[in-house]
């Protein structure tokens, strides 16, 4: 049991195992669906999808971008990304940590072939700038990166985050984070 999955014996390892399939529906050449509220889909192809990951620390992803479609701010706790862009225009970007000089923006307009780093842990995302759909792929550096997807998760948190406690954190009004809460 290593990284929260059961080691298989070796001996009855077998090729598929070690593979995700191209041509069919499940394929990194398919496009996907970008008709959602941040018009982007991931296709991630980690230790989830290809069992014998177990323990290898890479993983990757297929990002397909509508027309201004957000790969929303996220972090992977767990991997550092690299993302490099097969078509169209992404402006893409990290946050540094709180430390001196703290919460650094770092960030990129990238066209086709482009190559970006995100650093592990630390939050980024992907903005596609174009007039066209756009498509990425990221690889990361561990079996099972991890995603926490910052919206999502301070106001769509189960049960909510206090009222109180998010009014202070980010200094508005009661009524701005029950909007935003109803949103997710």
């Amino acid at each position: 049991f290593v990284n929260g999955k059961f080691c298989k014996n070796p001996k009855l390892a077998k090729a598929d195992d070690f593979f995700f399939p191209g041509p069919k529906m499940l394929g990194l050449n398919i496009s996907r669906s970008t008709s959602n509220r941040v018009g982007s889909t991931v296709t991630p192809v980690n230790v989830e999808q290809i069992p014998g990951l177990n323990t290898l620390g890479i993983s990757l992803a297929r990002i397909d971008f509508g027309p201004n479609g957000l790969n929303p701010p996220h972090t992977h706790p767990r991997a550092t990304e690299i993302l490099v862009v097969l078509e169209g225009t992404l402006h893409v970007g990290f946050v540094t940590s709180n430390l001196n000089p703290g919460n650094r923006l770092f960030t990129k307009v990238l066209r086709k072939g482009d190559v970006f780093v995100f650093p592990v842990g630390l939050i980024h995302f992907q903005f596609n700038v174009g007039k066209t759909n756009a498509v990425a792929i990221a690889a990361l550096s561990s079996q099972n990166p991890g995603v926490i997807t910052i919206a999502d998760s301070v106001f769509g948190s189960t049960p909510p985050i206090s009222v109180d406690v998010l009014t202070k954190a980010f200094q508005v009004d009661e009524k701005v984070i029950e909007l935003l809460q109803k949103q997710f």
